[in-house]
C-alpha cells in the first residue's frame, strides 16, 4: 500500500501553524542533520560500533525480479531449443570400419558390454515407432487411433517435449506404450562429445522421470534410418551409446511421413515386404501429421487383414520391458524440472501477453498524442482563438518561488521576473535556507521594488507554497522553482488562459537549460515528446494530471477551495492538479508559456529525482481512487483522467522493460533478422511522435541523433527507476526529499551568463526539494 505523507495543509493558518515548528535542516545530500552536530556539549563519546550494510527490500525485490525472470526466459529457451541447441546435420561418410554384421543385421543394435550384434523382429510383426514428439496437437489423436485398434508403439521422445508435455508421456506408459529417448534437443550425435552424449541422454531421462517415474534402455539417435546405412562417424556414437546401457533402434522401412506425401504413399512405404517383421518409422511431431495420423488408421486395419499384430518392442522380442521404475532423489529431479519448466512456459505466456499489451498501450498512446495534438495545436493556434469573452487577462500576478539553498540560482530567477512584460509581484519564500540564499533576494529587492522575501524554518516546499499564498496580493499566482528563469512573456502567455472562468489552473511549457550533456540531451528528447506532447493531448481530453512545479498558475479561488498544497504526497504538483479537477475545474496548457531549468546532471540525481517523481505520482493516484466511484466532475476525471494516467504513466512503462527483454533475447538466441527490423519499426514510430513534438515546440531536430542511443540506455534505467517505485508502494516503505545539486548555469537562450542554447522538455516535478 502507498503510504501518503502525513500533515497536509488545509488553509493558511494551518500552513503558519506549522512553520513554527523547527524542523533539522537537511544536508546537501538530503539528510537531516543531528541537532547536537557540531555542538561542544554533544553526547559522550561511544565506542565505534561496526556498521553492519544492509540493502534495502526495495533493492534487492528488483535484483531477485529481474534474475527471475531472466532464468525462466531461458529455460523456456532451452527447452524449445533455441539456447544450446545445435542444428547441424553431417553429410553421409565411408562406412568401411562398420562391421558387415551390422550393415546386414536387423533394426535392434545391441553394442552393451562390448556386444556387436542386432535382432530382427519376428515375422508378421510390427513395431510402430513415433519420433519427435510428444505434440500436444497429433500426439493425442495417434494415441487416440492405437487405442482404438487396440495396438501398442514406441514412442521415442525428445526431452524438451517431454518436459513441456508430461501428461502427454503418462499417457503413452499408462495405455500401454513403450518410450525411449530420442536426445534432449535433437541433434546429431555424430558432431557432439561424448560429454555433450552424456547430458542429451541424462536430461532425456530427467524430463522422462519427472513425466512417468520410469526410465528407459531404448534409444534412437535423431537423424538416423537403416542398419545398412550406418556409417564411420554414426557407429562410434552408437558404440558409446551402448556402453552407456542402451539398445539402439532404428528402423526396417520409413514411411517418410514427415515429407507429406500422401496417405497412401505413406502406406506403401511403411508396408513390409513378403510377411516379414519390421520396425516402421513413423512421426508424431515436428508438423502437419494429419497425414500420419489418416494413414495409421488404415495401415493397421490393412495389416491386420494380411495377419500382422502390433506389438511394442520389447514385446515383439519376447524381452523384459524396457522400463524400469525411478525412486528417491532421481525421482523428485525429474519432478522438481518438469515442474519448473511448466512454470517458465506459464510465465512467459503471461509475458507474451503483456508485451501484446504493452504494444497495443504504445501504439494507442502515440496515436493518441499524434492527433490529439494536432487538434489542439489547430485549436490554439487559430488567429481568432479567445480562451474567454473578456478578451487578454492585464490584472496582476503573485509569483511564488520557494527556495531551499537556491544561491547559485536565485539571482538569475529573480532578474529573469523582473524582466517581465506582464505586472507581477516576486514572493521568494525561503525554506530555512542554510546557503544564504535570503540575503542575496533581500539585497536584490533593494534595487527591485516589487521583490520580497518571506522566511520561515525548514517546513518543506508545500508548507513554503502554502505560506506563500497566504502572503500573496493578488488573485493568480504563478508557481515557479527556484532553479528556474522565465521569459519576458511567460507569465502573460501563463495567466491569459484565466480568461476563462472555468479554468482553475495553467500549465505552462517547461523546458530544459543544460542540454550540452548527452544525459541533459536524452531529458529533452523525453519532454518534449513525453511531457509535453501528453499535455496537448490531456488538454483535449480535460484531464491534465500535473501542472509542473517549474511553471504553473493558479487561481486563488481554485487553491482555497481544494484546501492548498498538501504534504499528503511526494508529487504535490500532481496531487494539486488532480483535486482541483475534482472540484470541477478546467486544467489547461499553454504552450507559449516558456520556461528554462536546470535538470539533473548525473545518473544518481536522475535516479533519485525520477524515483520520487513515480513514487509521488503512484501516491497521488491511490489518494483520488475514489474518484472512479463518484459523480460529476470528480467521476468524469475517475473515469477518464485516472485510466489514462494509470495506464500511460505507470502500467505501460512497467511493461516496457519486455520489449527491451525479447530483444535481447531474440538478438542472440531468436530470429536476429526480424527482431532487428522490429525493433527499427518501433523506433520510427517513436521518431515520427518525436520529430512531430520537436516541430510544434520549434527545437531543432539535430537533438533527435541520440534517440537510437536514448531508447537502448536511457530508457531502461526509468524502467528500473519505476520498478523500484512500484516495489516500495507495495512494501509499505516511504521516502523523502532529496536535495539535487546546482550549478546556476542555466540562462534564458542567448543570455552569455546562462548555458547558452537552451533545450526543450517540460520538468512536471519539483527539482529541487524545499525541506
Amino acid at each position: 500500500m502507498i503510504r501518503p505523507r502525513r500533515g497536509g495543509t488545509s488553509s493558511r493558518a494551518a500552513a503558519d501553524r506549522r512553520t513554527r515548528t523547527p524542523r533539522p535542516p537537511e544536508a546537501a545530500d538530503g539528510t537531516a542533520e543531528s541537532p547536537s552536530k557540531g555542538s561542544k556539549k554533544g553526547a559522550k563519546k561511544r565506542s565505534p560500533k561496526r556498521r553492519t550494510v544492509r540493502l534495502p527490500l526495495r533493492h534487492i525485490l528488483p535484483c531477485l525480479v529481474l534474475v527471475a525472470l531472466m532464468a525462466m526466459l531461458m529455460l523456456r529457451g532451452y527447452v524449445h531449443s533455441e539456447i544450446l541447441a545445435d542444428h547441424r546435420v553431417r553429410p553421409p561418410v565411408a562406412n568401411d570400419r562398420v562391421p558387415q554384421r551390422i550393415l546386414d543385421g536387423g533394426p535392434v543394435i545391441d553394442t552393451r558390454s562390448g556386444r556387436e550384434t542386432s535382432l530382427d523382429v519376428p515375422d508378421r510383426e510390427l513395431v510402430l515407432t513415433f519420433d519427435d514428439g510428444p505434440d500436444p496437437t497429433w500426439t493425442p489423436k495417434i494415441l487416440d487411433v492405437l487405442r482404438k485398434h487396440d495396438a501398442h508403439a514406441v514412442f521415442f521422445i525428445t526431452g524438451t517435449m517431454a518436459s513441456r508435455y508430461p501428461d502427454l508421456v503418462r499417457r503413452m506408459v499408462d495405455e500401454g506404450h513403450e518410450i525411449g529417448l530420442h536426445t534432449f534437443n535433437h541433434p546429431d550425435l555424430s558432431l557432439q562429445s561424448k560429454r555433450r552424449i552424456d547430458w542429451e541422454l541424462s536430461q532425456n531421462q530427467m524430463a522422462l522421470a519427472g513425466a512417468a517415474g520410469i526410465r528407459t534402455s531404448l534409444f534412437r539417435p535423431p537423424y538416423s534410418s537403416f542398419s545398412g546405412r550406418m556409417d564411420n562417424e554414426s557407429w562410434p556414437v552408437t558404440k558409446y551409446i551402448g556402453s552407456r546401457g542402451y539398445l539402439t533402434v532404428v528402423s526396417d522401412t520409413d514411411s517418410q511421413d514427415w515429407s507429406r506425401p500422401g496417405v497412401d504413399e505413406i502406406i506403401r512405404r511403411a508396408t513390409p515386404k513378403g510377411g516379414e517383421g519390421a520396425v516402421v518409422l513413423m512421426h508424431d511431431s515436428g508438423g502437419d501429421r494429419s497425414q500420419t495420423v489418416a494413414a495409421l488408421d488404415r495401415f493397421i486395419v490393412g495389416l491386420r487383414d494380411q495377419g500382422y499384430a502390433f506389438h511394442t518392442l520389447t514385446g515383439a522380442l519376447r524381452a523384459p520391458s524396457a522400463h524400469t521404475e525411478v525412486t528417491g532423489v532421481g525421482l523428485w529431479k525429474g519432478r522438481a524440472w518438469v515442474a519448473l519448466v511448466q512454470a517458465s512456459e506459464r510465465i512467459t505466456g503471461i509475458l507474451v501477453v503483456a508485451l501484446a499489451v504493452v504494444g497495443v498501450l504504445v501504439l494507442a498512446r502515440f496515436g493518441l498524442m499524434l492527433i490529439l495534438s494536432v487538434l489542439h495545436a489547430r485549436k490554439v493556434r487559430r488567429r481568432t482563438f479567445r480562451r474567454g469573452p473578456d478578451g487578454p487577462v492585464t490584472e496582476p500576478v503573485s509569483v511564488l518561488v520557494p527556495a531551499y539553498n537556491e544561491a547559485k540560482c536565485i539571482e538569475k530567477t529573480v532578474r529573469s521576473l523582473a524582466a517581465s512584460d506582464h505586472p507581477i509581484e516576486v514572493l521568494v519564500i525561503d525554506d530555512g535556507s542554510s546557503d544564504g540564499t535570503a540575503r542575496i533576494v533581500e539585497e536584490l529587492s533593494q534595487e527591485l521594488p516589487d521583490v520580497r522575501v518571506v522566511r520561515q524554518l525548514n517546513a518543506g516546499k508545500p508548507a513554503a507554497l502554502n505560506r506563500g499564498i497566504a502572503n500573496a496580493r493578488h488573485d493568480l499566482i504563478v508557481m515557479m522553482d527556484g532553479d528556474t528563469v522565465f521569459e519576458p512573456s511567460t507569465v502573460r502567455e501563463l495567466v491569459q488562459p484565466f480568461a476563462d472562468p472555468r479554468v482553475g489552473a495553467v500549465a505552462g511549457n517547461a523546458k530544459v537549460g543544460n542540454r550540452d550533456t548527452l544525459i541533459g540531451a536524452w531529458q529533452h528528447i523525453e519532454y518534449v515528446m513525453g511531457f509535453n506532447l501528453d499535455r496537448r493531448m490531456y488538454d483535449v481530453l480535460r484531464c491534465m494530471p500535473t501542472i509542473p512545479g517549474a511553471v504553473g498558475a493558479f487561481r486563488r479561488e481554485a487553491l482555497e477551495r481544494v484546501g492548498g498544497m498538501s504534504e499528503d504526497t511526494l508529487a504535490e504538483d500532481t496531487d494539486i492538479t488532480m483535486a482541483m479537477h475534482r472540484d470541477g475545474w478546467h486544467v489547461v496548457y499553454a504552450e507559449n508559456a516558456r520556461a528554462w531549468t536546470e535538470a539533473p546532471e548525473s545518473v544518481q540525481q536522475l535516479w533519485s529525482q525520477r524515483y520520487r517523481w513515480c513514487y509521488g505520482t503512484m501516491q497521488a493516484i491511490w489518494k483520488h481512487r475514489r474518484a472512479l466511484f463518484e459523480r460529476g466532475p470528480s467521476g468524469r476525471f475517475g473515469r477518464v483522467g485516472l485510466p489514462l494516467v494509470s495506464l500511460f504513466m505507470v502500467v505501460a512503462p512497467l511493461l516496457a522493460p519486455l520489449i527491451d527483454v525479447f530483444l535481447l533475447y531474440g538478438l542472440v538466441f531468436g530470429p536476429t533478422e526480424e527482431t532487428i527490423g522490429a525493433w527499427f519499426g518501433v523506433l520510427a514510430v517513436q521518431a515520427v511522435c518525436a520529430a512531430y513534438a520537436f516541430h510544434l515546440d520549434k527545437e531543432r531536430m539535430t537533438h533527435l541523433i541520440s534517440l537510437p542511443l536514448q531508447q537502448l540506455l536511457y530508457r531502461q534505467l526509468m524502467y528500473v527507476v519505476l520498478l523500484q517505485s512500484w516495489i516500495t508502494a507495495l512494501t509499505g516503505g516511504r521516502l523523502r526529499w532529496q536535495k539535487l545539486r546546482r550549478t546556476g548555469a542555466v540562462g534564458l537562450p542567448g543570455d552569455p551568463g546562462g548555458a547558452g542554447t537552451a533545450t526543450a522538455g517540460s520538468q512536471p516535478r519539483e527539482g529541487s526539494p524545499v525541506g
